[in-house]
């Protein structure tokens, strides 16, 4: 369509608003406009078209109120007609407004009527300006459509408003793109291995980061985690460990906000830094609660929102201590029968804590992602179990790119990226 002419893409784009129409079963307005006039016309799913409005944008033509036969140079609404789309186009003026500005040109317009007697004034009531409210009109401009079909007709000129999936995918995008007045700080459990712990944690960090916020991915393993083997390294080998050994430093009055850079590692694309656990295969440490604290007021002196993966073993020190910072509670498994009894398992032993941790459980976000290409049913299925216990549930369907190397966001496949997006909104509600 972009190479065809005018004549074509006009047609082309009528047919869109046609199609339209007659999906909505009510007719669609469409505002055409020029360099010389502006009209508004009215397409029925029938695709018949009647003039509603037209005006001249030529600032030496005056309008003139015509005849009662003369077609009205201001827009009425049109009754019985059910909900319409207003659509902007760029075209022609249609022949009635032609022959309304010929007319104005030759001097052949009826004259203007008699401006009517001012009506007597009245007695103005006066009031207390406490009592005023504000004059400023309530207005929310919402942008035309970017994708869909709404957004391919609006790259040829049109500014269709966005449909119903595009401005649920624009609320989500508003809800992870929110700051907080101090750090939030996101735990993802299970208590069984495999459950795709670190693959959502490093996912929802890359959507938080996408949006602008200042995004920890902390690996909160007492030994050796594996959030190190599935994100981009810097250019140095730092851990946990080493912040905890500058924790002072850190902390002090006299830290600049790049030093946490020498202890973190940036991704690049996803625009999120990721803390390791200490990698070294013949260490003995063992972090301890008190250390999760010191790490966790580090992380919350540089990072607005913190992810913390986690080891398996919920009776460790600082699995425990974790949660005792956690503002929201991610539950991540697969499709794989034990993970999804670990995720209940995990559930169940928070709600039996202390009232705190069974409230986490209660507002807890599980995400099932499906372990195999073909498992969609089976993780509706599973989806369905934790329904009754938490807050929310969502389903992340099968993708290449997370099952194996370094995750990079912008690698996943679009349906991919929507569902841990809408995770990812899930999340942010809870903070």
């Amino acid at each position: 369509m972009a190479g065809g002419s005018e004549v074509e893409v006009r047609r082309e784009l009528l047919g869109l608003v046609v199609a339209h129409a007659r999906t909505g079963g009510s007719p669609v307005r469409v505002t055409t406009r020029d360099q010389e006039s502006i009209g508004v016309l009215l397409v029925s799913p029938e695709g018949e078209i009647v003039e509603e409005y037209s005006e001249s944008l030529d600032e030496t033509v005056e309008p003139v109120p015509a005849a009662a036969e003369t077609p009205r140079l201001k827009p009425q609404a049109s009754s019985g007609e059910g909900p319409a789309v207003e659509l902007a186009a760029p075209g022609e003026a249609a022949d009635s407004f032609d022959s309304i500005v010929k007319s104005l040109e030759e001097g052949n317009a009826a004259p203007p009527a008699e401006p009517e007697a001012p009506a007597p004034a009245t007695a103005t009531v006066r009031r207390s300006l406490r009592d005023s409210q504000s004059f400023l009109a309530v207005q929310d401009n919402i942008e035309p459509a970017r994708k869909g079909w709404q957004g391919k007709a609006n790259s040829f000129g049109l500014s269709l408003a966005p449909g119903a999936a595009e401005l649920a995918e624009r609320a989500d995008e508003h809800l992870v793109s929110r700051t907080y007045s101090g750090p939030r700080t996101v735990a993802v459990v299970n208590q069984k291995g495999g459950a795709a712990k670190t693959p959502t944690t490093v996912c929802l960090a890359a959507v938080f980061g996408r949006a602008g916020g200042s995004v920890l991915a902390w690996d909160n393993n007492e030994t050796t985690g594996s959030l190190p083997w599935r994100v981009e390294r810097g250019d140095h080998a730092s851990s946990a460990l080493h912040v905890l050994e500058r924790s002072s430093h850190l902390l002090s009055d006299t830290a600049r906000a790049a030093d946490i850079n020498a202890f973190v590692h940036r991704q690049t694309a996803d625009k999120y830094d990721a803390l390791f656990s200490d990698q070294d295969i013949d260490g003995e440490h063992e972090i301890s609660a008190d250390e999760v604290d010191v790490l966790h007021a580090v992380a919350s002196k540089y990072f607005n929102v913190i992810l913390m993966d986690s080891g398996n073993n919920h009776r460790a020190a600082n699995w425990r201590q974790m949660i005792s910072h956690t503002d929201q509670l991610v539950v991540s498994t697969t499709t794989v029968e034990d993970r999804v009894e670990g995720a209940r398992l995990t559930l169940q032993g928070l709600a039996g804590r202390d009232g705190r941790t069974a409230q986490l459980a209660a507002d807890a976000v599980v995400i099932v992602s499906q372990e195999q290409p073909g498992h969609e049913k089976l993780a509706q299925l599973h989806a369905e179990k934790f329904r009754p216990y938490v807050r929310e549930v969502h389903v992340i369907p099968f993708d290449p790119a997370l099952k194996d190397g370094v995750i990079h966001f912008g690698a996943l496949r679009p349906a991919t990226q929507r569902a841990w997006l809408a995770a990812a909104a899930s999340v942010a509600k809870g903070l």
